[in-house]
């Protein structure tokens, strides 16, 4: 795939002519000449890059040649994206990061894809990105795909000329490096998202964030209790997501209500309703967002215990919370979550003032739970949405009756992440 552009600033009939070809961005780039005269009436046109997406391409060598004889066209760029899926092109790729560095010293936020496949080819662009990246004055987020690559060649050692401005760092897939130790030289770091990455690099970093996300098949808690230690009354925004029961999950829910208590968003997938967990969740003062995936309950527990569970979860929301999310985060309908089963109990005791409720579809089928619904809209009189994960999945009739009091929306129009 060729390169991809947003553009602000565009006359409205260019406009017009790219959201047509939205739609057929591979015959827009079957010929060169159409990508020439494409990328001359954009040009013409007075447009500005703001973002700019770049897919090997045979076809770059011929947008290079104007995007040297037009500086004005990306100098206001403030994202760039390099998926480096190929060997193919890498010097006209280095000819591009040496023109930008020249000529535009802005940039906020650069997102780069590496496929270790071919790690050893592409190597030999990280001089022109580690300059790329030394000659930026306001970096200030970054994004690393890398597909389990083990060498950097320096290109996180390179983040030391950005401590003063890097604030997000977003890393997938990578492998442990002595080269991440550089990112607790960022002073103001303060959004940390660590995704399906080597369990040692959670080990090197020392943790002064606000917002932290961490995703795992199975998370470590040990080494996460560490982490959360460490940050401590600063965190604000944690997300903990796992394709498994979290293991030692009592540890993790100690360690948050000890020493993490100023928490105003906090989304944990896979973890049961315990007696623990609504203690946490009284605990924090300031929680405003809370998203529970899969809160899952123990067929031993008899059904009474698990009603009273509920009722004390709803009970314990504090009056902060505005936004509540017990969807299933993945879309799934796996039956038997302990706050699915009984909807109707947590809404009419819960007195918490939220604006926005995430919930199954296939619940508010039930009578009693759209009567309960009702019940809080008109008892605390807050809600504004309510948003729906199987949108197809709510009767008419239901739809109809809600819709007077509250508006039903998708659950991926409404959903918040830290």
């Amino acid at each position: 795939m060729a390169s991809k552009m947003l553009i602000g600033d565009m006359p409205e009939l260019m406009e017009n002519i790219f959201k047509h070809l939205n739609n057929d961005i591979y015959s827009l780039y079957s010929t060169v000449p159409l990508i020439t005269l494409t990328f001359k009436l954009f040009l013409e046109s007075g447009a500005i890059l703001h973002e700019f997406c770049l897919h090997n391409s045979e076809f770059f060598k011929f947008e290079l040649e104007l995007l040297e004889q037009n500086v004005q066209f990306y100098s206001r760029l403030q994202h760039l994206s390099l998926d480096l899926i190929s060997n193919f092109g890498i010097e006209n790729i280095a000819k591009f990061l040496r023109i930008l560095a020249k000529n535009n010293t802005k940039i906020s936020a650069l997102r780069l894809l590496f496929c270790s496949n071919y790690a050893n080819s592409i190597h030999t662009l990280f001089p022109a990105l580690i300059h790329f990246i030394k000659s930026q004055e306001q970096l200030r987020k970054l994004i690393l795909d890398v597909d389990d690559c083990t060498e950097f060649y320096g290109i996180i050692s390179a983040l030391e000329s950005q401590k003063n401005t890097l604030q997000e760092v977003i890393l997938y897939d990578c492998v442990f490096s002595a080269e991440f130790e550089v990112l607790n030289n960022c002073k103001n770091l303060d959004t940390l998202r660590i995704l399906d990455c080597d369990i040692e690099l959670l080990k090197i970093l020392d943790y002064k964030i606000s917002t932290l996300e961490i995703s795992y098949s199975q998370i470590d808690v040990p080494i996460i209790v560490q982490i959360l230690e460490k940050i401590g009354i600063l965190l604000q925004r944690l997300k903990v997501v796992t394709r498994t029961v979290i293991r030692e999950e009592s540890l993790l829910l100690e360690v948050l209500k000890s020493f993490c208590p100023n928490i105003i968003y906090l989304y944990i997938t896979d973890i049961g309703l315990s007696t623990q967990l609504i203690e946490l969740i009284g605990n924090l003062r300031k929680l405003q967002f809370l998203s529970l995936g899969y809160a899952y309950h123990i067929p031993s527990i008899p059904k009474e215990e698990r009603e009273i569970r509920v009722m004390q979860f709803a009970k314990i929301l504090p009056s902060t919370l505005q936004y509540l999310d017990i969807a299933l985060n993945t879309g799934l309908c796996i039956p038997g979550t302990l706050l699915d089963s009984f909807i109707g109990i947590l809404l009419d005791y819960c007195n918490a003032p939220l604006k926005k409720l995430l919930i199954n579809s296939v619940n508010l089928n039930y009578e009693k739970n759209t009567k309960a619904l009702i019940r809080y809209c008109t008892r605390i009189r807050t809600l504004s949405y309510v948003g729906i994960v199987k949108n197809y999945d709510l009767c008419y009739d239901i739809r109809n009756e809600l819709e007077k009091y509250v508006t039903l929306a998708p659950y991926k129009h409404i959903v918040i992440n830290c």
